[in-house]
């Protein structure tokens, strides 16, 4: 037996508070866990625990370990993720979501140049606009626009991004510019629309207060490209991320407005769920998104990839 197997049944022993509820997460029997304690207290000299039919308790000793076996397993963990991190092959499937325009324009066309570096690697794409369950839905990573405050997930983020209220120049000039938040009730909105037509309406902050306008317009849908289309055609107003009307901005086509209200930060970021050691090929893909979307040139559709 080695003494990491006897360390780390220790330590989940601990965790656990009965070898019954540990050997389940290990997958042997009680007995077994039993062993292993007794083994490693066999060689180091000392009672670890204490057993009774009341249940398991530590002794002075065996806290003081128990503090240092957690360090050792977190390093052991470590070094072997960082090893596995650094392999130059990597294998198994890679399941990816991503919101519907961003990822056409900005996941897809980088998948195939991908998937060339790591052959051995299957991706698969789910592009919508609904926000899924990573763990129940069975994804490995999602791109998200905005804040992420589920604890269970990691966020990294790629590139900065902004939220703005956006039209063509004709527009503002046929139907004025909006000065303040309130002003967009008097403004053809084109909104997103949830399931029945409802909208999620537009956020600001003032005061360093968020706050959320109900916009209305004669348009709306439950596709963020159209939308856009709609906004450059000249039709209306939209709320959109910088990620997606940077060339038009750059260019001209589009100007936006009500900037001194935007919320500070609608960021692209990766998230994954937390876990203690994260598979390569998720922080392959992680880090390489963020080389693309962090040259110089890459939202303004100058340089392509």
């Amino acid at each position: 037996m080695s003494r990491y197997t006897e360390i780390r049944s220790f330590a989940l022993v601990a965790e656990k508070g009965s070898f019954a509820a540990a050997s389940v997460v290990e997958g042997v029997t009680p007995v077994v866990m039993g062993r292993r304690l007794d083994a490693l207290e066999q060689r180091l000299g000392v009672r670890l625990m204490h057993r009774s039919t009341r249940g398991l308790t530590l002794t002075d000793l065996g806290e003081q370990f128990l503090e240092q076996c957690k360090q050792i397993l977190k390093d052991f963990e470590e070094a072997e993720a960082s090893i596995s991190a650094q392999r130059k092959v990597v294998r198994g499937h890679l399941v990816v979501s991503a919101p519907a325009a961003f990822g056409r324009r900005h996941v897809a066309p980088h998948a195939l140049s991908f998937k060339k570096r790591y052959p051995e690697l299957k991706l698969s794409f789910n592009f919508t606009d609904s926000v899924v369950d990573l763990v129940r839905e069975g994804y490995d990573m999602a791109l998200r626009i905005g804040e992420v405050t589920d604890p269970n997930y990691v966020a990294v983020r790629l590139y900065p991004n902004r939220r703005v209220v956006c039209g063509t120049p004709e527009y503002f000039e046929r139907h004025g510019v909006p000065r303040v938040p309130e002003d967009l009730a008097r403004h053809n909105c084109l909104a997103f629309n949830l399931q029945g037509g409802q909208q999620r309406g537009w956020t600001f902050l003032r005061d360093g207060r968020p706050f959320a306008v109900r916009v209305d317009g004669d348009l709306d849908c439950n596709d963020g490209e159209l939308l856009f289309n709609w906004v450059k055609q000249g039709w209306g107003i939209g709320w959109r991320s910088t990620w997606e009307i940077q060339p038009e901005l750059k260019r001209g086509e589009l100007v936006t407005v009500l900037n001194e209200f935007e919320v500070p930060s609608y960021d692209i970021q990766a998230v994954y769920q937390q876990q203690r050691y994260l598979p390569a090929k998720v922080r392959r893909f992680i880090d390489y998104l963020r080389v693309i979307y962090n040259t110089p040139g890459y939202w303004d559709g100058e340089v392509q990839f």
